[in-house]
């Protein structure tokens, strides 16, 4: 994404964006080959989206958020998969538009 807001974790890589969009919030997932085997990609994006489903909550219509999985993501326990992923959502939601052109 060329605009909106990046959070880096030493797990993932996030980006939100903001659009005038009355759609509802659109969610993007990316995990690359460094991350596992096939079994293990499927297994973070699976609790990936679980961990949103829980604080869907939190995102307005019009926004995106797309995740980049690092390969250190699949060691993560549930707790800690969590407490990076409110801690990135923070983060984009505090800082000002570091990427926006």
């Amino acid at each position: 994404m060329r605009t909106g807001r990046k959070t880096v974790s030493d797990s993932m890589v996030t980006y939100l964006k903001n659009d005038a969009n009355p759609i509802a919030p659109r969610f993007g997932f990316v995990v690359a080959k460094t991350v596992g085997s096939a079994v293990q990609r499927n297994l973070v994006k699976r609790r990936l989206r679980s961990a949103i489903r829980d604080r869907i909550s939190r995102f307005e219509n019009g926004q995106t958020l797309v995740i980049r999985a690092l390969p250190s993501i699949s060691e993560l326990s549930w707790d800690e998969l969590g407490s990076q992923l409110d801690w990135c959502l923070n983060q984009t939601s505090t800082k000002p538009d570091s990427l926006t052109r």
